[in-house]
Parts: structure tokens; sequence; C-alpha cells
């Protein structure tokens, strides 16, 4: 029986989908749940699974290709006929390996995405590395293995894909790489949001003394309670939820000519991947704990690194909060986030000299700004907004107790 594998319903929000790889050739016996192929959106990389046990009878759009929504791109022989072709590729497998090492990928193709970003950061060429996975095929791990048994170090680190034509003897080297989906996505979209929203920016600067001085007493016993260290972001997504709860303009949204006011806050966290900037969303942060937060994140992190970042985990969200502090930023405009109305930028922590009951101290200081919508937030809901996370963190118990 023909079993049709089509591509994933997309939401509204994204368009199409691009091929990005596939794991498996036409004549491959294929399990069910099984990965056979990559879709890059301009989100996510989508993995698509095997519906059935059987054979890849028909591939039907090759890497490169754009699709859309449930349309089908293979067809799966499923039933009793799946055995044969395993049979039949059993003896291909078993040669290669009398002579030397297993089966091996023979290009980047033929990797996950996980394997891929370790090929790419390590310089690696696949061929060269000893498979383990199903079929021979070379796994993250072997990937991760092959790094550290020093044997990278002896492939050349020079451009993979120089520009044709003359070059200049070895010291101007160039390359040229298409854009992903994903980055021309970000682009497009931070054009818009600088073209079509009248922004504009407010800092100001927080003593995080006491926050400083919380972690340093409660964050042993917070993580032995809760299993996950407490750390900095929970408490600024805290403070945000709470100051949106009495600021509500800021955590609207912009409509045609209508503001829609949301009666929750559904907070974004700007993550950074190796193919781009994402804005996966904490929802009813309103109602979470420190701990639900700081899981929340870490758990997003995690999803980010290893590509399993969902369409549902980035729809939504009525907020972003961006921490450039992660890489030694010191002070940024950050760009709203369409719909949205807002972003707070958080950046690196400074011990810097500050006046305190007419005594000159050092303290931990933070510059923090809020890019916004000025056509629906006037700078004094922003000035306010900014000044109720401010006071928040400098009196860390103000958010325990919803003041």
């Amino acid at each position: 029986m023909s079993i049709e594998v089509k591509v994933p319903v997309l939401p509204e929000s994204v368009s199409d989908a691009t091929i990005a790889s596939w794991h498996k050739k036409a004549g491959d016996a294929v399990k069910r749940d099984e990965n056979l192929v990559d879709l890059e959106t301009d989100k996510v990389v989508l993995e698509v699974p095997s519906p059935v046990d059987g054979v890849l009878k028909e591939i039907r759009h090759q890497v490169g290709d754009t699709v859309n929504s449930e349309q089908v791109i293979a067809i799966i022989e499923a039933g009793a006929v799946a055995a044969a072709p395993a049979a039949k590729e059993e003896p291909k497998v078993a040669a290669p390996a009398a002579q030397g090492p297993a089966k091996v990928s023979s290009t980047a193709e033929d990797l996950s995405p996980a394997g891929r970003r370790v090929a790419t950061e390590e310089n690696i060429d696949a061929s060269k590395v000893a498979g383990t996975g199903r079929d021979g095929r070379v796994t993250k791990e072997d990937l991760v293995n092959y790094t550290k048994s020093g044997q990278a170090a002896q492939i050349p680190t020079g451009p993979r894909s120089p520009a044709p034509g003359p070059v200049a003897t070895g010291s101007r080297p160039q390359e040229r790489v298409p854009m992903t989906r994903m980055r021309a996505k970000i682009a497009e979209r931070l054009m818009q949001s600088k073209n079509s929203i009248a922004m504009l920016t407010s800092f100001n600067e927080v003593n995080l003394a006491e926050v400083v001085k919380m972690r340093k007493s409660l964050g042993e016993q917070f993580q032995k309670t809760h299993g996950i260290k407490l750390g900095f972001m929970s408490f600024f997504v805290k403070a945000a939820a709470e100051a949106l709860k009495r600021h509500p303009v800021v955590n609207a949204s912009v409509d045609g000519n209508d503001v829609i006011y949301h009666g929750y806050q559904d907070i974004s966290i700007a993550v950074s991947t190796d193919k781009g900037l994402v804005t996966p969303v904490l929802r009813d942060v309103q109602d979470m704990g420190f701990a639900d937060i700081e899981q929340g994140i870490a758990d997003y992190a995690k999803k980010a690194r290893d590509g399993k970042l969902s369409l549902d985990d980035l729809q939504g969200g009525t907020f972003t909060i961006t921490n450039g502090g992660t890489f030694g930023s010191l002070l940024s405009t950050p760009i709203v986030n369409p719909p949205q109305s807002a972003i707070l930028g958080m950046h690196t922590i400074k011990e810097r000299a500050i006046v305190e009951n007419g005594q000159v101290i050092a303290a931990p200081m933070m510059y923090i700004a809020i890019s916004y919508d000025h056509r629906i937030i006037d700078g004094k809901d922003a000035v306010l907004f900014l000044v109720d996370i401010k006071d928040q963190l400098e009196n860390p118990q103000r958010m325990l107790l919803g003041l």
C-alpha cells in the first residue's frame, strides 16, 4: 500500500518551507517515526518522520525545492514489501566494513541538524568520519568523538567553497554563502519593524546589589528544592510581568486602526542559535513562579541548541526580553518584534561607582532599555514602565509581594 508523506500543516504566519536535506534516498528501508527529511521555514527547521514501516518508493521534491502546507513530497510503500529492500541493502553495508571503517556519510546533507552544526563549527569533513548510527550514518556523537581524538585538526581550515575566478595568492580569501531562509526572514522582519513602527528607545540603570545578594543567600537552597539554578533572567521576566499588569498599553499590539489589549503576559525570550535569533514564548508568565520561569528558559535554550524548537514554541508573545549582556553588550537599542509594541533590553553587569546615602560605593550596575511603538505608547508610559522594573529589581521583595 502506498502512503503519502506530506509537509506538516504550517501556521498562517509561515507561507511555505524549503527542503533542507533528505536523510533517506529512494529505495531505502524506513521505520515508523524515523526522520526522513528536514524542512527549513522562516522560523524553525522541521523534521518530517515516516508515518509507517516500509520502503521510500519515490521522492517528489529535491533539496532546495519550496513546498507548501500538506503538499506531498514522497511516497512510502508500506507493509511486507519493506523487508525485501532492507535485505538487499545489507551486503552493501557489510562490504566496506570488512575493509576498514563502517559506511560513512559522504556529504553534510546526510547529517542531522545537530550534526551539521558540529561539523560546521569544527570544520569537519563528514566523509572522513566512521559512522556508528543506523546504516553506518555519522551521528553527532561520532563528530564530537572525532573532534576529541584530535583528527579534526588534520583537515585544512581554509575556505570551504572558494569564490570562482582568479584569487590573489594566499592573502585575500572570500566565500559567498546564500542566506538561510531563517536569516532572510529575520532581515525582512527587522526592516519591516524599522519602516512601519514609530520606534523610540528610553534608558535607565539598575543597581542589582539586592538581586545578587538574594542569589547568593538563597541560590543553593533554590537549586536543591527546584532542581535548577536561580539566574538573573527570572528576576527580569517576573518584574516585567508585574510591570505589564500595571502598564497594559506596553503589553498591547496594533492591528490596523485598533489597539488590542492582552489580559495575559506571554513573554518572548530572545535566544541566539547558529541559524539566527529566535524568540520562544513563555506563556502566562503572570501565573509562573521563579522556578517555572527558570525551567522554561532552560528547556527552550536546550531545544534551540538541538534544533528542536517547534512553530508552536515561537507563536504569539505580547512582549519580548533580549539579553545582549550575555555577549558583553554595555548598551543597545533593541528593535521591536511586530506585532508586539515593546521590547526590553538587558545588558552586561558592570561594577561602577555610585552615590548612595551620601557615600560613594561600588555596585553591580546594569543599563536597561525599552524600545517601543510610539504610535500607541507615550514616552511617559514607557519611562514609568522602565522605572517600575528598576524599583522591583532594586527591591526584589516587591515582586514577591506583587507590589
